[in-house]
């Protein structure tokens, strides 16, 4: 068996946006290197200047040397039918497998991530970065930052860890049913061994123990194990996978309610690499004002979260159809609430009410919204809980989400009022009750209705 230990510098941290200004592969055979290659290369876009600053390349430099696609058969021929070797294995491999497939080169490799086979070779080290290592394990580090030099001290750390390794890790690590190369450097496998395969809400968190990312599945294990599959070349996969270190997670019983745990939590910690969900906050609003001839307005307009509106909607339509209700069964004039061409000022559409003076017209308005508030839905969404003698609930109180959490499915309480102080209080928002709404809209034999018991 021989090993490829590899070193790249690049342009930037992700492989689809960045190229590579120096590679160095050198030929292991298990006890020494035996091949040595190493290039710098064009990457035919400018070196950023904290990357020159870091590494000392610049575009001078770079401008004789060869693109990749010129030197993409030798470095093919020297990773082919080789281990893969690579401190952080997986930001090399990125970029090198990238790069040899725009070069029209098919390239699978099994990897070997040196970070992870030091932590389980040399446990308990305050840092496994190899600057850290270097210094720990007193190997030579000259020309830090630079594809040659980087991958020299490398090759010793591997050849150390190779003798060291009297219980067989290495092998361990590559063989076909392992997932040790494709999990975070930084991430115990024991943690990854630990996740169930049930519905729930899973953290990653940093060094610090910072929650960094959160998510939701269906199946908690193999969710995230999709995370650290495959090579996607893109930013939010290459940045975040570097700084997980552990993973907690929280078992639901149903994918709604990890569904709401999840948005319920993103909002709560704001995460660094949770992007989608953050806007996935209410667009527009029903909002109520009076205009300067003493009319009270209802309108629809688009949310702003220094003026909450009365009722919040994720679309639009769903606002105008609401307010179109109110208009036909109140006798609301479309003009004064922005859906026709009568405009409150006097011209006002045959038979409309809002002519004269503004009171009669206001109180029609205020029952309305009376009304509006006395019939929002209040309900129980009932599902399966995390083990069998229990159930998920999800309890909704005129039109917004109070809490939600698990009684016992042989529970003798008697009284709506005796669940919901069980449950843990949440605060929703319109995404959170589109998901509820669906899911009620769905399944009605889960859904037990609150307006009649309710004060």
């Amino acid at each position: 068996m021989e090993f490829a230990i590899v070193d790249i510098e690049t342009t930037g941290g992700y492989a689809a946006g960045s190229g590579i200004t120096e590679i160095a592969i050198l030929i292991h055979d298990g006890e020494k290197v035996c091949e040595r290659y190493e290039t710098l290369v064009n990457p035919q876009r400018p070196v950023p200047l904290p990357i020159q600053l870091l590494t000392g390349i610049h575009d001078e430099m770079l401008q004789d040397s060869p693109a990749f696609n010129e030197i993409a058969g030798k470095v093919h021929a020297l990773l082919s039918g080789r281990v893969f070797v690579a401190h952080s294995v997986n930001f090399d491999y990125s970029f090198i497998k990238y790069q040899l497939e725009a070069a029209g080169l098919p390239f699978t490799a099994t990897k070997l991530c040196t970070v992870r086979l030091s932590r389980k070779v040399r446990p308990g080290l305050p840092s496994y970065s190899l600057g850290k290592l270097c210094d720990a394990l007193d190997i030579p580090l000259s020309n830090r930052h630079r594809a040659g030099g980087d991958a020299d001290a490398t090759a010793i750390l591997f050849s150390r860890l190779c003798a060291w390794d009297t219980e067989g890790h290495l092998q361990a690590m590559l063989k076909k049913q392992s997932k040790e190369q494709t999990l975070p450097p930084n991430l115990p496998k024991e943690d990854f061994d630990a996740l169930p395969q049930c519905p729930g809400v899973y953290y990653f968190r940093d060094k610090g123990g910072k929650v960094i990312y959160v998510g939701k599945a269906g199946n908690i294990r193999k969710r995230i194990s999709s995370h650290f599959t495959g090579h996607n070349p893109n930013p939010q996969r290459q940045h975040f996978l570097r700084n997980i270190y552990s993973i907690r997670y929280e078992r639901c019983g149903t994918e709604l309610f990890a569904l709401l745990l999840e948005a319920a939590e993103i909002k709560r910690l704001w995460p660094a690499f949770n992007r989608a969900q953050k806007h996935h906050e209410a667009k527009f609003g029903l909002y109520l004002y009076e205009d300067l001839n003493g009319y009270l307005r209802l309108v629809v307009g688009k949310h702003n979260k220094y003026q909450p509106g009365l009722h919040v909607f994720s679309r639009e339509y769903d606002a105008r159809n609401l307010l179109h209700k109110l208009v036909r069964n109140f006798g609301l004039c479309p003009g004064l609430c922005q859906l026709s061409d009568c405009d409150g000022s006097g011209h006002h559409e045959a038979g409309c009410l809002a002519q004269g003076a503004p009171e009669p017209y206001n109180q029609l308005v205020r029952e309305a919204l009376q009304h509006l508030n006395r019939n929002l839905p209040s309900f129980i969404v009932m599902g399966e809980g995390r083990h069998e003698d229990e159930q998920s609930c999800i309890w909704v109180e005129q039109g917004s989400l109070y809490g939600m959490g698990y009684i016992d499915k042989y529970t003798d309480l008697q009284s709506p009022a005796d669940i919901k102080s069980l449950l843990t209080p949440y605060t929703g928002n319109a995404y959170m009750m589109q998901l509820i709404y669906s899911h009620a809209e769905k399944h009605p034999h889960k859904v037990l209705q609150l307006a009649a018991a309710l004060p």
